[in-house]
């Protein structure tokens, strides 16, 4: 496995993967619609002109993980950490935010997922991020904001 920076050619595997990755979040919080499964190319295209992309290939050169930041005064904002699902539990998702920290070194990292998503809650925790705020989005849906200084 190695990790390299994502190009606009990977965009198309970006989006499958994303939609794949994201499909047990959607069952999860019982919304087959939430924005990641309805993001598009065009939506992706725009998000990749702002942001640093970064690309997991297995030996085959198949995209298996990805994530997506910027950086900010003294905040690197982190989205969309996506693992295939045949690929979760390896140590992906970890390595991942970890190069993201080699290319921004000391600084404040910030990320948010669901609070029902406990299992990535637990992974940014063990990486030594905090929760530190809380914010309500729908009756139904809380997203929860961690940092790791």
């Amino acid at each position: 496995m190695k990790i390299l920076q994502a190009c606009e050619s990977d965009l198309k595997e970006i989006l499958s993967l994303q939609y794949a990755a994201y499909r047990s979040e959607a069952e999860l919080l019982n919304k087959p619609d939430i924005p990641p499964l309805t993001q598009t190319l065009a939506d992706l295209q725009a998000e990749f002109d702002k942001q640093i992309f970064l690309k997991t290939v297995d030996n085959t050169g198949k995209i298996v993980g990805s994530v997506r930041f910027f950086s900010e005064g003294d905040t690197v904002y982190v989205g969309k950490l996506i693992v295939h699902p045949e690929f979760q539990n390896r140590g992906i998702g970890t390595n991942l935010l970890l190069e993201v920290e080699k290319i921004f070194p000391n600084k404040r990292y910030e990320l948010f997922t669901s609070n029902k998503s406990r299992k990535n809650i637990s992974l940014y925790e063990r990486l030594g991020y905090k929760i530190f705020a809380e914010k309500i989005i729908a009756k139904d849906l809380t997203f929860v904001y961690l940092e790791k200084r």
